[in-house]
């Protein structure tokens, strides 16, 4: 699973087994750690709603943030031809949060550690970094 955050955006990018257990399981994560402490890291993760609910949610709390989608989104994102889900979660007045959470795709102009466990890519262009 990646991790992309930028001013008020968010993105994660899932790799095909992490989102077949995600489908199984309701719940994937990943750790980056910034130090020896236990403290000195942040959990991501990807959940989904028990529940339908409205819309997507972003929890935060002291080194975890997770996106939880709702079921409807997961149905839709898990068809063949579904990239992901693009949505925006409101923050204070006038503000939100950008979330994105696609499929990892291939990068068409690398054979590297990074296209394991990607989709492979619907397009015949080479590929942007992100």
């Amino acid at each position: 699973m990646k991790l992309r955050i930028k001013s008020d955006s968010l993105r994660i990018r899932v790799g095909r087994s992490e989102l077949e257990r995600f489908l199984r399981e309701g719940r994937i994560e990943d750790t980056i750690h910034f130090g020896a402490a236990p403290e000195a890291r942040l959990t991501y993760a990807l959940e989904a709603s028990p529940v339908e609910a409205a819309q997507t949610q972003v929890r935060y709390s002291p080194q975890e943030v997770a996106v939880v989608l709702t079921p409807g989104q997961i149905r839709q994102w898990n068809q063949k031809e579904e990239v992901g889900v693009y949505t925006q979660v409101p923050l204070a007045p006038g503000s939100a949060l950008e979330v994105v959470v696609e499929k990892d795709f291939a990068c068409l102009d690398r054979d590297d550690e990074d296209n394991k466990d990607t989709f492979a890519n619907p397009h015949t262009t080479a590929c942007q970094a992100g």
